[in-house]
């Protein structure tokens, strides 16, 4: 009788402790019960497909084509050479659990699932955080892909077919070279932050510099706002500089605000702007439409810089 009773006080506390947590998240301010509550309306929130449908098949090898496919993912066609930044494809960002991945849905579909690439000959990665490096979106590669990742990134990837695997540190440089001839690949410093939940490693964190037939393009990976980027302008002219504009709220330290990234595109001496990691994922507090309402503002004066607005769209520049 007693180990009986002991039982049922067991199960009642437990029963007590769940309701509590229930209300805790329905109610609480904090930031890990509002991430709670975001996760528990994603499970009931349709995925929304993307805008605009690319025909990667159909880019001219003559030209620099740029195609936002959401996030930070973006496909490149530089004159033949077809490269892929941050590649997340699936429907959800965070932790692996073999069937299935824990964290936050997407809202937009990727403009092109895996299936649906073009044969890839790069893979850009700017660090480790799980909404830029993807282990289920990786692993899919070929083992031909060449990669280039921050320094002490190699790790992460141990579970991808990904075989030539460059890590690069702040002005180092490397160099793919194939049939359709070569690309220059140089990272350089961002003011971002590179762990990778759950260890604690120091990690880099990187921006590149891609350069080809004497035409560059910068991809500013993750950064808050910096001057290092005003050190690219004699590197440049930059045909087109890839910026991340959301997540600034309140992750300012971190995440520069769309004005920010008009600004350091402006230092590098960037003549278009492709605005990357918004609308795709709720990573913030900020409204899911106001980084590019607010990037839109910035340009008012010139709205023809603004290449990309909508998940799917291409931009060619750089006739050959």
């Amino acid at each position: 009788m007693q180990r009986r009773r002991r039982f049922l006080q067991g199960v009642l506390a437990t029963v007590g402790a769940m309701g509590g947590g229930v209300w805790w998240v329905r109610t609480s301010q904090r930031r890990a019960a509002r991430l709670g509550r975001q996760l528990f309306a994603d499970a009931r929130r349709s995925i929304i497909p993307a805008a605009v449908k690319p025909r990667p098949e159909q880019w001219s090898d003559n030209e620099i084509t740029i195609c936002w496919l959401g996030h930070a993912t973006v496909l490149i066609n530089f004159y033949g050479i077809r490269i892929i930044t941050d590649p997340v494809l699936g429907n959800h960002i965070g932790v692996s659990l073999g069937l299935g991945t824990l964290g936050p849905k997407r809202y937009i579909a990727p403009a092109l699932r895996f299936s649906q690439l073009p044969p890839i000959d790069v893979v850009l990665l700017s660090h480790a955080h799980m909404d830029h490096m993807d282990v289920s979106s990786l692993g899919r590669f070929p083992k031909s892909t060449f990669a280039v990742t921050a320094g002490t990134t190699r790790d992460v990837l141990t579970g991808s077919r990904l075989a030539p695997i460059v890590e690069l540190g702040w002005n180092e440089r490397t160099t793919f070279r194939s049939a359709k001839g070569e690309l220059e690949i140089a990272a350089f410093e961002v003011k971002h932050w590179g762990q990778r939940w759950p260890k604690e490693l120091a990690r880099g964190y990187n921006g590149y510099v891609l350069r080809r037939e004497g035409r560059a393009i910068l991809f500013g990976g993750d950064t808050a706002q910096t001057p290092l980027f005003s050190k690219l302008r004699s590197r440049g002219p930059f045909e087109v500089a890839i910026m991340p504009i959301g997540a600034y709220q309140p992750w300012i330290w971190n995440h520069c605000t769309p004005e920010q990234a008009v600004e350091m595109a402006n230092q590098a001496g960037a003549r278009y702007i492709v605005p990357v990691h918004h609308q795709t994922f709720r990573l913030s507090d900020e409204p899911m439409t106001e980084p590019l309402e607010r990037l839109e503002a910035a340009l008012h004066h010139e709205p023809e810089r603004l290449a990309l607005r909508k998940v799917g769209e291409s931009f060619p520049c750089g006739k050959a």
